[in-house]
């Protein structure tokens, strides 16, 4: 009970730090990861500047359900969310039809990668904020991906709002998720396994 009194509270803390523009560095079922609104241009532009990178396709967002997915990618095909449901690990899909979010967090060809997070704090967070958080791997452009709080660079955590406790962190895989894009027409393509 405690340790869930403990999660809403810090819970509480980071949905403050997100809905006043903030960047937050929080845990997730994957790696450690920087997040924001993602519907807000001025947070996703402090994401940037803090990775010292532009790259709109390392940027994805985290969504509490489907039923968020679908509110911010209007022309994803049916198929995605069937595999989105079969998905036995940590699973990014890269839909057509990007809609509502930031437009620097859109990359060119209109799309939008997401993904539906199966940890606890992330859970707990998107239902609080009721938007999708970006994700995108805690480092600066070009270095290794860390996996847990004690690799990030300092200037990344020093750059950051807040810094979710690491109690939260749960049982994460520590490696990136797959990610599958999908065209308009069903067309599939795995970009990473």
């Amino acid at each position: 009970m405690q340790q869930q009194n403990a999660m809403q509270q810090e819970v509480a803390a980071a949905v403050q730090v997100l809905r006043g523009g903030g960047v937050i560095l929080y845990p997730t079922d994957t790696v450690w990861g920087l997040g924001c609104d993602a519907t807000n241009a001025e947070a996703v532009a402090k994401i940037y500047r803090l990775k010292q990178s532009e790259n709109k396709k390392s940027m994805l967002v985290l969504c509490a359900s489907a039923d968020m997915v679908v509110r911010y990618v209007d022309r994803a095909p049916g198929i995605a969310f069937e595999v989105m449901e079969l998905a036995t690990k940590p699973l990014t899909l890269v839909l057509p039809g990007a809609v509502g979010v930031a437009p620097n967090l859109v990359p060119d060809e209109g799309t939008l990668g997401v993904r539906i997070p199966d940890h606890e704090f992330c859970r707990q967070l998107l239902r609080a904020f009721g938007r999708p958080v970006v994700s995108t791997s805690a480092n600066l452009s070009g270095q290794q991906t860390p996996v847990g709080l004690q690799e990030i660079a300092r200037e990344v955590v020093e750059g950051v709002d807040f810094v979710v406790n690491p109690r939260f962190e749960g049982k994460p895989t520590r490696k990136a998720s797959s990610i599958i894009a999908f065209g308009e027409g069903g067309e599939v393509e795995i970009i990473r396994e």
